[in-house]
This record gives C-alpha cells, structure tokens and sequence, in this order.
C-alpha cells in the first residue's frame, strides 16, 4: 500500500538557471591579444571562434580539419554526437601558425600534451591559462572556455545569423537551450519602448 505522502507526489522546485556569463567583442579581442603563447592563442580562438565545448577542443585532431570547405568536425560531442562547425579564416591563420611554429608538430591531436604527442593538452592547464588572459587583459568577469563558447554564440546572433543556424553549430539538441542567448544579444531590448515612454507624460511644471 502506497502513502500519499510517497515522494514521488512531492513537488519540488525547479532549478533555478542564471544567465551564462558573456564577453563583449572588445573584451574578447583584449583577451586574445595578451595571449603570447600560439598554442594558447589558438586554444582560445578555437573556442571563440567556433564554438565548441572544453573537451571538444582539446580532443579535435588534424584530420577533424577541413581547409577546403572551412569547416571543422566535432567527434563524439555531447550526447555521443558528430557535428560540423565553421572554421574561421582568421582561425584557419592561427592554427597555421601555431602548426608553423611547433618544434614538435602534432601528429594526431592538434593540441596535445607536451610530452605525448597522443594525448590531449590538459583541461585544467586551459583552464588555468584562459583565467589568466582574462586578469591580465583587465576583464573583471570570470573568463573560462564556457564564457568564450557563450560569446561565440551571442555574437553570432547579435550578426544577424539564424538561430536555428546556431543550434546546429553548438550541438544543442533543441532550440530553448539555444534561445537563451537571445536574452544576452545586445539588441534584444534596445528596440523596445516601454509604455512609460509610449505614455509621453511631461514633468515639467
């Protein structure tokens, strides 16, 4: 005999979800720019510039790639799913000249590990590095690989791309998870009048 009270009657309450934290342009730019180190520069512009998740990035290999269709392949993303990304021009130049001036050069993983070249570069040492750049560069959010895939996709829209277009270049399985970025695009509310003004009261006396 089931209780009344049995938990699975209970309501509980719903989790409560803050908005993702988001550079502007010109904090991203600041950020990128006191970055020195081209294996770390093109860490940073990967996640910028086409949005993957941390470990998406870390685990992308040469052969995820493409130069011809300026596209790169995510493996085995979120859910166990592969997806196709945009590959930047200007990130096509960084990873060139991250490759460029490797002494050992990748021969899997574009990132790899310092000392083996078959395993990928350290999540936490991302972490750590991305962090820096943020102090350094005089941003007083919390920058992390998350902020800069948060960013990409806030920009995206703020240009006028489609958001089902966004979806599919982020993994989201639907596009709620994705809709959220609307509410950080800088123009979402800037057409809006609110019916205080619309009223047109006059304080003057």
């Amino acid at each position: 005999m089931k209780n009344d009270w049995s938990v699975k009657h209970i309501p509980f309450q719903k989790k409560h979800k803050n908005l993702p934290v988001v550079l502007s342009q010109e904090e991203v730019k600041k950020l990128l720019s006191v970055i020195d180190n081209p294996k770390y520069l093109a860490i940073a512009s990967t996640f910028y510039g086409s949005g993957l998740r941390l470990s998406e990035g870390l685990s992308l290999k040469i052969a995820d790639i493409d130069s011809d269709n300026m596209t790169i392949t995510v493996r085995d993303g979120k859910g166990n799913k592969d997806r196709v990304t945009i590959l930047p021009a200007s990130l096509h130049e960084i990873l060139r000249d991250y490759y460029h001036k490797c002494r050992v050069k990748p021969v899997e993983y574009i990132f790899p590990q310092k000392d083996n070249l078959f395993n990928p570069f350290s999540k936490r040492q991302t972490q750590h590095f991305i962090k820096a750049a943020g102090v350094k560069a005089g941003i007083s959010k919390d920058v992390s690989p998350h902020v800069l895939r948060h960013s990409f996709a806030t920009h995206l829209l703020e240009s006028g791309v489609n958001l089902r277009k966004v979806q599919v270049m982020l993994g989201h399985r639907t596009l709620n998870s994705t809709s959220i970025y609307t509410h950080l695009a800088k123009d979402f509310l800037s057409a809006i009048n609110s019916p205080l003004d619309l009223m047109g009261v006059n304080h003057d006396k």
